[in-house]
């Protein structure tokens, strides 16, 4: 195994960073991993990819992580793609896709991020972690922390979805309910880091869970032929997913595995219940003001401030795309519509994305015959108070109304 990783570097300042040492941030913002390509271009052919297993790790040359001894995995295979005829005909668009993250360990896409940040820690020989989260992450820590045989420690607002609460206890974590939202979390994780001497595992806040997320924009451009859509549509609330989108794309053409300047259209979507990156979009703001107060029922979009703010709207406005927010009010029933046509477990942040969907094809920012993709990013299951409950009850020997249910 051989990655080709050559340094780390700070995107305000270019500043240069040595990978070899334990790395955080850089003047309060994150630090980027970049890779020797124009060697890797003239050393891996891309049809060599085909031959490898379809899961994460077949992307070992664009990752992080030097020795494979050090891989901690839990079986990342490559999430579908799956085409959504009866729900892009509900909306009349030719081509809809859903890139369905629930397949991935611990049930959404915070897995790819987790694996490679756990992954790089022991490879630098951390055995302590901890991170603020808001649901997902916070449970795919505990797993891949669990796996490596480190102690992590869990942060999470006293709302967190349950199931997220429980994955978090099942795993071994140490894990607090705190009173408040994920950036007071965040705080208590950053106070406690000297006392403790954990790594601080919060959204790039270590360079390293934005290469697992990348792995997205890798294996939607290989699953498509090498060319990319026209729309993505991401649910927006750390942001590292569209990052690390994005930076796949910049990476994949400088290896000259895909077409010069064809790029999809990014469409941050958000809840008009939080909604900071929306806000600075339409301000033209580089960097985005806290978002208060912060609610919505889309536990993984109530994040009223980015650290990597201006990195999700460099990302937006080069692509040509947008920031926009869903209505509140119709994210759930959007989950819940779209789940019943397709029979895909769509968690609410997925419904953000379809309201949003909605709201460019009624603009026309979206062209009904454009190729477009939506990510799931996690399974319905793990939202459990979201989800619609059976209303018809029958008595013990009672039937149903054959006659009327044949007419409904």
């Amino acid at each position: 195994m051989r990655s080709w990783l050559t340094h780390l570097e700070g995107p305000l300042d270019g500043s240069r960073h040595d990978p070899a040492r334990l790395q955080t941030v850089h003047q309060g913002r994150p630090l980027l991993a970049r890779y020797d390509l124009a060697g890797l271009r003239a050393a891996l052919p891309r049809d060599e990819l085909a031959r490898r297993p379809a899961e994460l790790w077949k992307w070992r040359e664009l990752l992080p992580v030097q020795r494979a001894e050090n891989i901690v995995s839990l079986g990342e295979e490559a999430t579908p793609l799956l085409a959504c005829p009866r729900l892009g005909g509900a909306l009349g668009l030719a081509d809809l896709r859903v890139k369905d993250e629930s397949h991935l360990p611990t049930g959404s896409f915070k897995a790819r991020g987790l694996a490679l940040a756990i992954s790089r820690a022991r490879e630098l020989g951390v055995e302590r972690v901890a991170i603020p989260t808001a649901g997902n992450a916070g449970g795919a820590l505990a797993a891949y922390a669990a796996r490596a045989g480190m102690e992590a420690f869990v942060f999470m607002p006293s709302d967190t979805p349950l199931a997220n609460q429980g994955e978090v206890a099942l795993f071994g974590a140490h894990a607090f309910l705190v009173d408040g939202l994920i950036t007071d979390c965040a705080a208590l994780v950053q106070a406690g880091t000297a006392e403790m001497g954990w790594f601080d595992l919060s959204t790039l806040k270590e360079p390293y869970r934005l290469e697992g997320k990348k792995t997205m924009g890798l294996e939607l451009a290989e699953q498509l032929g090498w060319q990319l859509p026209d729309v993505i549509l991401y649910p927006t609330g750390g942001g590292t997913g569209l990052i690390g989108m994005a930076k796949a794309f910049d990476e994949l053409e400088a290896l000259g595995w895909i077409a010069a300047g064809k790029r999809p259209r990014f469409y941050a979507c958000q809840s008009d219940g939080c909604a900071p990156i929306v806000r600075a979009f339409e301000a033209g703001e580089r960097f985005a003001a806290p978002f208060e107060p912060a609610v919505t029922r889309a536990s993984g979009l109530r994040v009223p401030k980015a650290v990597d703010d201006f990195l999700i709207l460099d990302a937006v406005r080069a692509s040509g795309g947008a920031a926009v927010a869903a209505p509140e009010a119709a994210i759930l029933p959007w989950m819940r519509r779209a789940s019943a046509l397709e029979g895909l477990a769509l968690c609410p942040e997925t419904g953000a994305c379809l309201a949003v969907l909605e709201q460019l094809l009624a603009t026309k920012a979206i062209d009904r015959d454009e190729r477009i993709v939506v990510f799931n990013t996690g399974a319905a299951q793990k939202y459990v108070e979201c989800l619609p409950l059976p209303t018809r009850r029958l008595a013990r020997g009672e039937r149903p109304d054959w006659k009327a249910l044949a007419r409904a």
